[in-house]
């Protein structure tokens, strides 16, 4: 006997497509008539369209294009227009953002990340201007505004990454590449930059969240198909007028676990742990840089993390440096307390930082490492 519901649809139902309800005045007509698709009606309703643009709609698919072909392109012309080595190298290719020579400011030249900037503002424009379709779409049809206050979550961590944390910096280097691979070595390079964003809280709560929300759809779901045959799928019906597969459904989870969720409840928990997902994260990228240095020894500071002893390895960064002509140099001066470690142009901490105690060379002077110490007794 053919069941319903089970992984996959085995009944399709085959009628005249169903238009929607009517839209109130003043909205752009619906786009197409409606079809079927077999593959689809495998997967979930078999009937495609019609399909509601609008002018936010076809405007957010114009932006969305154009960002599109200003990433395509960039990346195609970084192999010399060879389709070939295109699709070969495409996880790999990459556009990225200006350097940090161009600070924060949008007048960039083009091939030096100006393309970058313009394929970002597209790319922007088209999400925000689907999140507004969504928002009018649910107002026009009486529904609520979890959907679009969902969808704004992940806004808040996209804009987080390309935006809000790079002006805050004041360069759009910060700012993540666009690319496949590339977009993840940054994210790699990040963490390692900023002292592994393992020991980030905020970080931390997003992983939790995440992996909550994957438990949370896979119970649900394993639920309702378990009591499909019930008619656990009309989930509507069954928030409103509980049946057999509410119940039975409640009972199982109850026996095994104590307690459970019912029908809307459920539905609550998902919305939470998929918002507090990109929102969390939001906040941790946001603070990495701009507040914490080092999210490890923030975490040793706040008792977060261990630390770890030392290890009587000898950092070479304190016991050479490159041939100087600046007199200050050769005659380091003790800091006064609380002064930071001026810099040098290589980017390591300057003798100053070292003591007037410091072995540090005379410019020229090659500096023996200090022999390895006796193995204890």
């Amino acid at each position: 006997m053919a069941q319903f519901q089970s992984l996959f649809n085995t009944i399709q139902l085959r009628t005249v497509p169903e238009a929607g309800v009517p839209l109130p005045m003043g909205n752009d007509p619906r786009v197409g008539r409606g079809g079927y698709s077999y593959w689809a009606g495998k997967l979930g309703a078999a009937q495609i369209g019609p399909i509601y643009l609008g002018t936010l709609g076809v405007a957010s698919l114009i932006c969305g294009f154009l960002a599109f072909e200003i990433i395509g392109l960039n990346m195609w012309a970084s192999v010399n227009w060879d389709p070939i080595q295109f699709v070969r190298q495409l996880p790999w290719l990459a556009l990225e953002p200006p350097g940090p020579e161009w600070g924060f400011t949008p007048f960039v030249p083009l091939a030096q990340g100006g393309w970058w900037i313009m394929a970002g503002f597209f790319l922007t424009a088209s999400i925000l201007l689907w999140w507004a379709r969504t928002f009018s779409r649910a107002k026009a049809l009486g529904l609520g505004n979890h959907v679009p206050w969902a969808f704004a979550s992940a806004i808040w961590l996209y804009l987080v990454l390309g935006f809000i944390r790079p002006a805050l910096l004041g360069s759009w280097s910060e700012a993540v590449p666009f690319g496949i691979f590339p977009h993840l070595d940054w994210t790699a390079a990040f963490s390692i930059r900023y002292g592994n964003l393992f020991y980030n809280p905020f970080h931390a709560l997003s992983i939790t969240f995440l992996y909550g929300s994957t438990l949370l759809f896979a119970m649900h779901g394993a639920t309702i198909l378990a009591t499909a045959k019930y008619g656990a799928e009309r989930e509507i019906e069954q928030c409103t007028d509980r049946g057999t597969a509410t119940e039975r459904g409640a009972l199982f989870w109850r026996w095994t676990m104590g307690w459970n969720a019912n029908m809307e409840s459920i539905h609550r928990w998902a919305w939470w742990f998929a918002v507090l997902t990109t929102l969390t994260g939001g906040i941790g990228i946001l603070l990495t840089g701009t507040v914490v240095d080092n999210w490890y020894l923030w975490a040793v500071e706040h008792h977060f993390a261990p630390s770890y002893p030392d290890s009587g390895t000898v950092d070479p960064s304190l016991t050479f440096r490159p041939p100087t002509d600046d007199p200050a140099a050769l005659n380091p001066q003790p800091l006064p307390p609380g002064a930071a470690a001026p810099m040098m142009q290589d980017g390591a901490a300057g003798p100053e930082a070292l003591g007037p105690d410091a072995n540090v060379p005379a410019a020229g002077v090659t500096v023996e490492p200090p022999p390895p110490a006796a193995p204890a007794q």
